[in-house]
């Protein structure tokens, strides 16, 4: 019988992709794994807040010449030294311009990996030009979940979760309906002061809190992750993501960071995922999906000894996930003045102006006198956060009076 001839390999068309966040951890984690596969992936947009420097080397060595820097000084700054750049390079600055890199024609992919809500527009905009969208911050579906969901669906785009706990479910559901799925638990390491003292909470610093036991992060999620605040936001992001009911999200302090997610079932039976403390693996499975390739950080190494522990978060330890909860519980737009209040707090905790235990209390104070109502469009959510930011201002200003 004549053998036959074995089909030629098919090549896989690049995905390209605009990162807007490029400079922070994950754009740089981000830029380490399109690096290694570049034959899959291709930078075509990049953007940052204020470090343009940084965003003309990473323009340099990706080839990129659309680029985007957020503030305006620094914006000046990288006009009057085009030079740094790609030939050709164009900048865009400010909200309107990460609207445009959002909405690049070229791209099929938009990784929105910047802090706070300030991509929020930048992420709905992408949806309405029908890109893909891989989030990193949950502070966007925190505020307005309803809207990004109900765009997305409009638009019949995917929505890809690059958190490493939101990316572990999606891994998990992958498969599964969601009348299958009995609860979700996401994990948390509890941060820096996990085994500290309740009684020398009151006394540590900003430097302390930065200390993560495991994971390197930028400050403001590094505090998140001190106080539990981000678990919180990572419960009311899931209940998004994936359709659940707040009681189907809970959470479960896991000290290794190896276990990111569990799924329960209705028939009690129960999916992990496991990686390293890496947000590359996240990142990965995001950008290359639904396609697996080798990873850039070395896999869990089994012939290693180690543990996996779990237990139940203490709430009176970690008062800002019960905060985040009964956020949740309430809907409308608490979890928007929850996630407000959260950043307001923690900035003037990291430039020194409040103590540690102070950023819980100042959030309780603002969701307590904030009317919660249901908002009928995304204005009146800004709204609201705009109001909680200055609540929690003032309140920070009647504390150091």
């Amino acid at each position: 019988m004549q053998q036959s001839t074995p089909p030629a390999p098919t090549t896989a068309a690049k995905r390209r992709i605009v990162l807007l966040g490029a400079t922070g951890s994950i754009g740089e984690n981000t830029l380490r794994v399109v690096a290694a596969h570049r034959d899959r992936l291709e930078l075509v947009g990049i953007a940052a807040c204020t470090n343009h420097r940084r965003l003309a080397e990473i323009a340099r060595q990706f080839g990129v010449r659309h680029i985007g820097v957020f503030e305006n000084g620094a914006l000046a700054e990288a006009r009057a030294d085009l030079a740094a750049f790609p030939a050709g390079a164009q900048l865009y600055g400010g909200l309107s311009g990460l609207i445009d890199l959002a909405q690049l024609p070229e791209a099929d992919l938009v990784l929105v990996a910047v802090v706070g809500t300030v991509g929020l527009r930048p992420a709905l905009a992408a949806l309405a030009a029908r890109k893909d969208l891989a989030l990193a911050s949950k502070e966007i579906l925190v505020v307005a979940g309803k809207f990004v969901m109900a765009e997305a669906r409009a638009h019949g785009v995917r929505l890809l979760p690059v958190d490493s706990e939101h990316n572990a479910v999606f891994q998990c559901l992958e498969g599964h309906s969601a009348a299958a799925v009995r609860r979700i638990v996401l994990t948390a390491s509890g941060g820096a002061f996990r085994e500290l003292p309740l009684a020398a909470l009151g006394r540590v610093t900003p430097e302390d809190a930065l200390k993560h036991p495991n994971w390197s992060m930028g400050p403001k999620i590094t505090v998140d992750s001190a106080t539990l605040a981000n678990k919180g936001l990572e419960l009311i992001e899931a209940q998004w993501l994936f359709g659940l009911r707040p009681d189907q999200c809970q959470a479960v302090l896991h000290p290794q960071s190896i276990v990111h997610c569990l799924v329960q079932f209705a028939d009690g039976t129960m999916l992990a995922q496991l990686a390293p403390p890496s947000m590359t693996f996240p990142i990965q499975h995001a950008l290359l999906y639904p396609e697996r390739l080798p990873g850039v950080a070395a896999p869990i190494d089994l012939d290693r000894l180690f543990s996996l522990d779990f237990r139940p978060v203490d709430e009176t330890r970690y008062p800002c996930l019960s905060l985040a909860r009964s956020a949740m519980m309430a809907g409308g737009v608490a979890p928007a003045v929850f996630n407000a209040a959260n950043e307001v707090a923690v900035t003037a905790f990291l430039a020194g102006r409040v103590p540690f235990l102070a950023i819980p209390e100042l959030i309780d104070n603002t969701l307590q006198v904030t009317s919660n109502f249901e908002p009928a469009d995304l204005d009146a959510v800004l709204e609201a956060d705009l109001a909680a930011r200055r609540t929690t201002q003032s309140s920070i200003t009647n504390l150091r009076s």
